[in-house]
């Protein structure tokens, strides 16, 4: 099964870009989509579900054409479900989790904390609850969670470590979560191929970012250890253009 995620900074946008002709030959089993921005009733139902695949929206009922996640499946999901436990975690369209045969798929948009404290305390709790819930789920079946975190986990993660380490998405307290939640055993399945710095998935559209290669990794697939030797291999897709973030995928074998 190949998955793959790509934040899109804004749905429309992407369409515009050729997205639909890269969506069916990307050769994806499952496509988690994050910050999508819209709502489906604004798309032409083409758009909306393309031909040969099955959707599922879900978008900020908190704030328009903000935040939002959409999956397309080649094949409809067992069942699915929005947002995390706890009324606090629901309304910004941050999170849709997927059951398939053998395992639990989360798609998830986490929080930015650069607007400030407030902010970066409700990813903080973000983070905490999400933790949880995998947690309480894995007892069930194995968790893959695929999305942009938000966060750089290590100084080989972004360019520029020393500059940024006060900057909301490397900092300690945000790197130490993501050292906690490895330490729950869920893998980083870029790491377990890819050991060398030089490889992001998201770069400012300032300073010729992108092309001079100074980006972050902040987009990950993680799966919990029952499924290290599933997973066959994991990549960033660095020549997709049309977002200031690229695609990130994993292939897990089936059971």
């Amino acid at each position: 099964m190949r998955i793959v995620s790509w934040n899109v900074n804004g749905y429309r946008a992407v369409l515009k870009k050729g997205f639909l002709d890269w969506l069916n030959a990307c050769g994806a089993d499952a496509v988690l989509l994050q910050e999508t921005k819209v709502e489906p009733d604004q798309l032409a139902p083409q758009e909306r579900e393309p031909e040969g695949w099955h959707s599922v929206w879900n978008w900020s009922r908190k704030k328009k054409g903000y935040s939002g996640t959409a999956c397309f499946l080649r094949k409809p999901p067992l069942s699915h479900s929005f947002g995390l436990p706890g009324d606090e975690f629901r309304g910004e369209g941050r999170t849709i989790l997927l059951e398939l045969p053998g395992l639990w798929l989360f798609n998830i948009y986490f929080p930015n904390g650069q607007m400030g404290e407030e902010r970066l305390d409700f990813k903080l709790r973000f983070y905490d609850r999400f933790l949880d819930y995998a947690q309480e789920l894995r007892a069930t079946k194995p968790v893959v969670v695929g999305g942009d975190f938000n966060t750089a986990h290590k100084e080989i993660d972004l360019k520029n470590a020393k500059a940024n380490e006060k900057t909301s998405g490397f900092l300690p307290v945000e790197r130490a979560w993501l050292d906690t939640f490895t330490a729950h055993g869920y893998l980083d399945t870029f790491r377990l191929f890819e050991s060398g710095p030089g490889h992001y998935s998201w770069w400012s559209y300032r300073f010729n970012a992108r092309k001079n290669n100074a980006g972050w990794r902040i987009d990950y697939f993680f799966a919990s250890e029952e499924l290290r030797e599933r997973v066959r291999a994991a990549g960033i897709e660095t020549t997709t253009e049309g977002s200031d973030h690229c695609p990130v995928w994993v292939e897990i074998a089936d059971q």
